[in-house]
């Protein structure tokens, strides 16, 4: 792996290795599962793109949430990654309807599912 005394590392090969090592071996899965006795700390976070294209206005959102679920696991919670749905279901709805040109729960009752 890294060696100081050497100043001509690869880094994009060292990652590529560290990353292989932590697929092979399940690290990340290893983190998650050791603290499930622990107390728990749930964090739903929806996807981020129901209504419209990724932009820049995200990294701000997805950063705080990531340094959020990592704070909690820094104090020892078991934190398992849940993404959830419960934020987004009116703005996908209205772009369906706006889609199929249908308005309201008759219409949609109509259509069926």
């Amino acid at each position: 792996m890294f060696n100081p005394v050497n100043q001509k590392q690869n880094f994009p090969e060292l990652e590529a290795e560290m990353l292989k090592f932590w697929n092979n071996s399940k690290i990340f899965e290893k983190s998650v599962n050791q603290r499930e006795a622990k107390k728990k700390y749930v964090f739903f976070d929806g996807p981020p793109f129901a209504n419209g294209l990724p932009h820049y206005g995200h990294i701000l959102a997805n950063v705080l949430k990531d340094a959020v679920v990592r704070y909690f696991v820094m104090k020892g919670y078991y934190v398992p990654r849940v993404n959830g749905w419960d934020c987004h279901g009116l703005p996908v709805e209205y772009e369906i309807e706006k889609d199929l040109k249908i308005s309201g729960r008759k219409q949609i009752e109509k259509y069926g599912v």
